[in-house]
């Protein structure tokens, strides 16, 4: 899965919309939801962002479109590192 949220991101980043959106649709967990806020919020279709947000459990983020990206990663980042420490410690 977080895999799937790295990819979502970065296609983010680099401007591809609809295939990030793609992505994240095809799973229903929190971040995913979370990463899908983001991108309706950048879209601009704030209704169904603060809808994904209640999705992913989260407020609605006040962040800058740049900074709630960086914020995504940084958590990616941080969920990949844990995964792959409990993988190693198995």
């Amino acid at each position: 899965m977080t895999a799937d949220h790295r990819k979502a991101l970065e296609l983010a980043r680099d401007g591809d919309w609809e295939a990030s959106h793609e992505i994240v649709q095809a799973h229903s967990d929190a971040f995913s939801s979370l990463i899908h806020a983001y991108l309706h919020r950048v879209e601009g279709d704030l209704g169904n962002a603060a809808y994904w947000y209640q999705r992913a459990g989260e407020p609605v983020s006040t962040l800058s479109i740049e900074q709630e990206l960086q914020s995504l990663f940084e958590r990616e980042a941080a969920s990949a590192s844990a995964s792959a420490s409990a993988s190693a410690s198995d």
